[in-house]
């Protein structure tokens, strides 16, 4: 029997198995039924109920999700792809499902899903396994000046290695994209690839990933997208060319994520991390390959991460379209109320998820430390933003950042601390 291959008996009683550990299904019309499902809420801070306003960071881990990666480990405990026996086979089993599931949820074919450790991992394997080939002394790559460190820093190295040009697109105070400065950037037709956030992790703005698709396909470059962000507050979809999330912003575990492209452009993509398992045959001098997506897991994987990663896209599906709804309520909750809070000042113009603002006469370190004194946990900092910080004349900004869990209790209890830590540094 080929490894992964798990007989038809075994087969119905570990589905039966998995499905007794996926936990609880929450009530998918009632956000409080939903917060109910993450236990790292129950525990008090400094005295206070926990309001946990950093999913932006990372997002707590619902019960099921920790339940599934529980189950990995007692019973799901053998190498994936690699060994015939019931371990093994039942690890392999549900590492895939886990695919399966991540792929259903951004509604695409689970062979053209590579899983990876995150969003990083996913930018740095395009950067290298794809742009850098087809990058000449002359050719460019665009960024825009919203971006993460993470969708900067490979096309800064790529691009110094070719001899190509970075170029960087602009954006409005607001944080609204200008396409009229990305059209001129793409005009020389010199550009081989525009890489953008679907959505920004420090003003909150959603750049028009199609719009700038239709653009940059016209002028013969490819569109990779930072979904980190995007993934867990907007409708999960898999857009432009390249598109890559994290699972830990998405009530996963960590060092999980998803790189997804279409089957022909994973074709040409070589890999970018070699070893064990992505190969189909090895000599001294050289070897073969996998087609893909196994080309591009090279090594043991984070089986029961990926596992988690799975069952987090499994509980994000049965919460369906209302978790959106509630996010968007409750963010336009959220920047009204900073908006009228005293001495408090928002970045741009957020849409979705988080709010980035400064307060007068404190420093956001000082205020996040403050805050946490009254149970409220935030960012603080440049949230790996540099660039973008410094594009707002700023070193530095303190974010709230919301999860299907945050409620209005959590906006009142933001706001109260905000003026109590004024009183104490005002």
């Amino acid at each position: 029997m080929q490894a992964g291959r798990v007989p038809c008996g075994r087969l119905l009683e570990h589905v039966v198995d998995v499905v007794l550990h996926l936990g609880s299904v929450p009530n998918v019309r009632d956000p409080a039924a939903w917060r109910l499902e993450f236990p790292a809420l129950e525990q008090p801070v400094h005295g206070h109920r926990l309001a946990y306003l950093d999913s932006g960071a990372t997002a707590l881990v619902p019960r099921p999700v920790i339940e599934a990666v529980r189950a990995a480990y007692e019973r799901d405990a053998g190498a994936v792809h690699r060994a015939v026996h019931a371990l093994a086979e039942q690890a392999t089993l549900a590492y895939e499902s886990a695919r399966t599931d991540v792929a259903a949820l951004f509604g695409v074919p689970s062979d053209e899903v590579v899983l990876t450790h995150g969003t990083t991992d996913g930018l740095n394997g395009v950067a290298h396994g794809w742009v850098r080939a087809r990058l000449g002394a002359g050719d460019a790559v665009i960024v825009s000046e919203l971006e993460h460190h993470a969708n900067l820093v490979p096309w800064q190295l790529v691009c110094a290695e070719r001899r190509a040009e970075l170029r960087v697109c602009h954006i409005s105070d607001a944080g609204v994209l200008d396409l009229d400065h990305l059209e001129q950037l793409l005009a020389d037709r010199r550009v081989r690839a525009v890489a953008i956030t679907q959505l920004s992790n420090v003003l909150g703005t959603a750049p028009p990933i199609d719009a700038i698709t239709e653009r940059a396909h016209a002028a013969g470059a490819i569109v990779i997208v930072d979904g980190a962000q995007g993934a867990a507050h907007l409708p999960a979809r898999a857009c432009g060319d390249f598109y890559t999330c994290s699972g830990h912003k998405l009530y996963a575990p960590g060092g999980t994520g998803m790189l997804w492209a279409r089957r022909e452009l994973l074709a040409e993509l070589a890999p970018w991390r070699t070893g064990g398992d992505m190969v189909a045959s090895v000599e001294y001098t050289h070897a073969q390959f996998r087609d893909p997506p196994a080309r591009f897991e090279g090594g043991t994987p984070n089986v029961a991460g990926a596992i988690g990663f799975g069952a987090a896209a499994r509980f994000l599906a049965s919460l369906g379209p209302d978790r959106l709804a509630h996010e968007q309520r409750l963010h336009r909750e959220l920047v009204a109320a900073l908006r009228a809070a005293p001495g408090v000042h928002v970045l741009g113009e957020p849409e979705h998820a988080l709010a980035s603002f400064t307060v007068d006469g404190v420093h956001p370190h000082d205020l996040a430390t403050l805050l946490d004194q009254h149970g409220v946990a935030i960012r603080a900092g440049h949230h790996c933003a540099q660039p973008l910080h410094a594009r707002l004349g700023l070193t530095a900004s303190a974010r709230a950042s919301l999860g299907v869990y945050s409620n209005s209790d959590d906006v009142a209890q933001l706001i109260d601390a905000i003026a109590w830590a004024r009183g104490v540094l005002g």
